[in-house]
Order: C-alpha cells, then sequence, then structure tokens
C-alpha cells in the first residue's frame, strides 16, 4: 500500500497526537469566546413587515418563530426560475430534519427560506425526504434586504453587497469571487444542476440570520454567509477529521438521490484464488 503518511511507533503517534491536542483545546476555546462575542452583538429592529408563504398559509416574520423567542434561518439558495434546489444547499441542508426537534425543545424556530414559489419547495423537499420548516419569500424584500438576492441590474452594475463586501459586476468570462475561489466551472457545473445559467444561479446567496422575538417586537442579530457556513455543513465537519481530509479538486458531490452505486469492494487475493481453483 502506498502512502505518504510517516510511519511511526504507537508511542511516537501518542506524543504527536498530544501536541494537536493542545491546539485543538485552543481552538475550541477561542470558538467558545467567538460565540460568546456573536451573542453580545447588538440587535437591530426590525419594522418592515415581511410576508411569507409556509405549509400553514401566509405568515409574518414573527409567525416563523411559532411560539419561542429566538429564530435561525438558513438562506437556501433556490430562485424563483430554478427547477432544483442548490447542490451545496441541498447538503447542508441534509443535516437539518435531525437538529431541529432539539433546537424546538430549546426555545429556538428554524426555518429555511427561499425565494422560489411555495409549491416547487414543498414538492423538492418531499423529492429530498425532509420535513424541516421551509418558507417562501416570494414577491417580497426579504432576501433582497438580508443580501441573499440579488437583481440582474445589480450583478451588471457591480453593486452587489454579499458577505460584507462589494463585490465584482458579472461579465462575460467570470462572477468574481463571491461564491467560490475555484473559478467559474464549478459554478457553473451547479448552474445547470438547477436548470439554470451561471447569472441567474448566482442572484441567489446562500447564508444564515438569527433573529430574537421580544415584547412583540422582531430584532435581527446576526447573519454570515459563504465559508461563515462551514460550520453548519456537516459533511465537512467530519471530511476535517477524515485521514485525507477535504481532499477534492473540484464539485464532487451532488444531492444525495444523485449519487450512482458505490465502487464494489475489490476480491482478495485469498478469495480470488479459491474461485479458481
Amino acid at each position: 500500500m502506498s502512502t505518504k503518511a510517516k510511519i511511526v511507533s504507537r508511542e511516537e503517534w501518542l506524543a504527536a497526537r498530544l501536541g494537536l491536542l493542545k491546539e485543538e483545546k485552543e481552538l475550541t476555546r477561542r470558538s467558545d469566546e467567538l460565540a460568546r462575542r456573536r451573542q453580545e452583538l447588538p440587535w437591530v429592529r426590525v419594522d418592515k413587515k415581511y410576508r411569507f408563504e409556509t405549509n400553514e398559509g401566509s405568515a409574518s416574520l414573527a409567525d416563523l418563530f411559532r411560539g419561542r423567542s429566538q429564530l435561525l434561518v438558513y438562506h437556501f439558495m433556490f430562485g424563483p426560475e430554478y427547477t432544483a434546489g442548490c447542490p451545496s444547499c441541498s447538503s447542508i441542508a441534509d443535516s437539518f430534519n435531525g437538529v431541529v426537534v432539539h433546537l424546538e425543545n430549546h426555545d429556538v424556530a428554524f426555518s429555511a427560506v427561499s425565494r422560489a414559489p411555495l409549491a416547487k419547495l414543498q414538492g423538492y423537499k418531499k423529492r429530498m425526504g425532509w420535513s424541516f420548516p421551509w418558507a417562501s419569500s416570494l414577491g417580497g424584500d426579504f432576501n433582497f434586504d438580508f443580501n441573499v438576492s440579488l437583481t440582474e441590474k445589480q450583478q451588471r452594475e457591480g453593486t452587489v453587497e454579499y458577505n460584507y463586501r462589494r463585490e465584482p459586476a458579472l461579465t462575460d468570462s467570470g462572477i468574481g469571487d463571491a461564491i467560490t475561489k475555484r473559478g467559474e466551472e464549478p459554478v457553473a457545473e451547479h448552474a445547470a444542476m438547477t436548470g439554470t445559467d451561471v447569472a441567474t444561479y448566482t442572484r441567489e446567496r446562500p447564508g444564515m440570520s438569527a433573529f430574537v422575538l421580544e415584547d412583540g417586537v422582531v430584532y435581527h442579530t446576526y447573519s454570515t454567509y459563504a465559508r461563515g457556513l462551514d460550520g453548519l455543513w456537516g459533511m465537512y465537519q467530519w471530511l476535517d477529521r477524515a485521514p485525507k481530509g477535504r481532499n477534492e479538486t473540484g464539485i464532487w458531490w451532488r444531492r444525495h438521490d444523485e449519487y450512482g452505486p458505490l465502487p464494489q469492494k475489490a476480491e482478495t487475493c485469498c478469495h480470488a484464488a479459491e474461485t479458481h481453483a
């Protein structure tokens, strides 16, 4: 078996592991501190009367709390023109079902929000086997106000604000670096997987936002975008702990119902010998 890894004794491995453990503990403490600082951010009162379409009918932003005092929103890339949800957002959303019940029993409501019509969201949700709440913001300003949707005019004029910075104008040769650092091709591949072109696909953006409801008033407390969502992407948290890490050169993941059959295990020498005996 060919490997680039250094092969050592168990004692040498333990010494190296303990050195890494010290750094991991430092990172954990730093992460705890950052979480505390997130919770200390000031609040912004939300006065605009946003409306959403949900399985239960028309709803306000306050209605999405469903009796809780806190609300976490995942801004899922699924525009009106999409024929299916973004594959990356779909990979992240695969973990939502198991999390929502715990959040709801800890005074935290959850909802994905997208601009696609509710019927499209319901159909895709059924296909994916998901049960988490998912609201449509079609026809309203919610996505635009929270910088996860933009217009073609904004794209062309270079007036897009995403991930707290101004984005280059869309050109015929590229889309800037707002979605990916790997170049245009992975984005084009994902655009095709949603039944759109690059320009249409990238008029929707991923993100998450947090809100609190106090004395009948909704306040916005936090939003993050792009790589700020890494911690919510369960697949990568596992890969970062695998021997080869993320080990990727481009787009490799698919919606969970689009993977082909897994490769068959190679026969062992003994088994092959028995077969041909």
